[in-house]
C-alpha cells in the first residue's frame, strides 16, 4: 500500500515541533533558502543520516571503505532499505530541516568524543567518525526522557524503522517486486498478480466464525 499521508503529516509535525522546541528554528529558516524539499543532500549530511539510520537498524557495509555503515550486522540495514530516500521525500516535507539536524547531531558527537577521549577522523562528520559502540551510546543519550530535543531523534529512528520494515517511501507491491532489502529480509509475502494480498489460510488453521449471510462479495456488511 502507498505510504499513509496521515503518517507523513504526523512525522513532519513531530520533527518540526521538536526542532523548534530545541531552539534551532532560526538556523533552519536560513538553511531553507538554499535547500529545496526533495533536493539531494550534501555528502556530509547524507553520511551523517546514513550513520544514524545504520545505528538504529544496522547492516553490512556496501563496500570496503564504507564509513557511514559500521558493518555491525549481517544482511541489509536501514540504509540499504532506503532511509535517505524516505527522509528526503517531498511528501514528508522535512528536507529543509535535515542539514540543521545533521549539524546538531555532529555537534553532539564532537562533544561526546571529547568527553570520552575518542579520536575523530577530521575528514568525516563527527557522528560518522564514532565507532559503532559509541554511536549507539550517544543515541541512547539523546533519546533519554530528560533531553529537550529527544523527539527529533525518536523521529529519525522512526524513519529508519519505517524504511526497513515497511518501505514507506514506495508502494509496497512495487517495493517487493523490486526486491526491497528490508521486506525481503523480513519475509514479507508477495501480493497476488493484481497487486492485492489475500490470505486463504486462516491464522488459527480454522475459520473462527461463518460469514453473516448478508455479507457482500467484497466482505462488507450488507
Amino acid at each position: 500500500m502507498p505510504p499513509d499521508i496521515d503518517r507523513r503529516t504526523l512525522l513532519r509535525g513531530l520533527v518540526t515541533a521538536a526542532v523548534a522546541a530545541a531552539g534551532i528554528a532560526a538556523e533552519t529558516k536560513a538553511t531553507a533558502a538554499t535547500v529545496r524539499e526533495g533536493a539531494a543532500l550534501d555528502a556530509a549530511t547524507t553520511a551523517t543520516f546514513e550513520a544514524l539510520a545504520d545505528t538504529i537498524v544496522p547492516g553490512e557495509k556496501r563496500f570496503a571503505g564504507d564509513h557511514a555503515i559500521a558493518g555491525a550486522a549481517a544482511g541489509p540495514g536501514a540504509v540499504q532499505a532506503g532511509a535517505i530516500a524516505l527522509l528526503t521525500m517531498p511528501e514528508l516535507g522535512i528536507g529543509t530541516l535535515l542539514p540543521t539536524i545533521a549539524a546538531l547531531l555532529n555537534g553532539r558527537a564532537a562533544a561526546y568524543a571529547l568527553l570520552h577521549g575518542v579520536w575523530l577522523p577530521p575528514s568525516r562528520p563527527a557522528f560518522v567518525g564514532l565507532p559503532f559502540a559509541h554511536r549507539t551510546a550517544l543515541v541512547r543519550q539523546v533519546i533519554a526522557p530528560d533531553v529537550p530535543d529527544r523527539l527529533v531523534w525518536l523521529s529519525m529512528a522512526f524513519v529508519a524503522g519505517l524504511a526497513f520494515d515497511a518501505a514507506a517511501h514506495q508502494d509496497t507491491a512495487t517495493a517487493l517486486r523490486a526486491g526491497h532489502p528490508g521486506l525481503a529480509w523480513l519475509g514479507v509475502p508477495a501480493p497476488d498478480a493484481d497487486g492485492l494480498w489475500r490470505f486463504p489460510e486462516h491464522s488459527y488453521g480454522v475459520a473462527l466464525a461463518a460469514p453473516h449471510p448478508a455479507t457482500t462479495a467484497s466482505g462488507s456488511p450488507s
